[in-house]
């Protein structure tokens, strides 16, 4: 595998050496992304794909990678920013993909993932914690950030069901 292009791959284009919060600036250009591609009605299949495909190669970079960043979880690695925040986005992403869901309401689902996801990678309850801190490899680098964006899913969609969109 080049590391030129991991490296590339996992701080998303250098998204991850900004001085400052490189992980929130991670998951707003993440929910930028979707939005633009929700607006062009992107196949949601190939989302997924892409997505399972970043997800396997990441996890091999990391690992790949180690020693090339400060530690396994170095800030400088975002792409786990971008999987997580996708989670509760392509969800939304594929209930409102036929139906009759305004670009302006799928906005205000990806902004709530956004402020969500980024309150889960945040504060890291129980269990983000505890696989954020034991399992140091690129699979734990990407499944805190998977799990925040599972939480993010689960409390977003309770909020519509009570709020009466879906």
């Amino acid at each position: 595998m080049n590391k030129k292009i991991g490296k590339m791959i996992v701080t998303m284009f250098g998204v991850g050496y900004m001085k400052y919060f490189p992980g929130t600036f991670a998951s707003l250009i993440t929910a930028s992304m979707y939005y633009i591609f929700y607006t062009i009605k992107i196949n949601y299949f190939l989302l997924i794909f892409i997505n399972l495909l970043l997800f396997i190669y990441s996890v091999l970079m990391i690992n790949n990678l180690e020693g090339e960043f400060e530690e396994i979880d170095s800030k400088e690695i975002v792409i786990d920013e971008f999987l997580g925040q996708s989670i509760p986005i392509i969800f939304f992403y594929i209930i409102f993909y036929e139906g009759s869901v305004s670009t302006n309401f799928f906005f205000i689902i990806v902004f709530l993932s956004f402020i969500g996801f980024r309150f889960f990678d945040i504060l890291k309850p129980y269990p983000i914690n505890y696989v954020d801190k034991n399992m140091k490899n690129g699979f734990g680098v990407i499944l805190d950030d998977l799990i925040a964006g599972f939480f993010t899913l689960i409390v977003l969609y309770i909020c519509i069901i009570f709020y009466g969109q879906i």
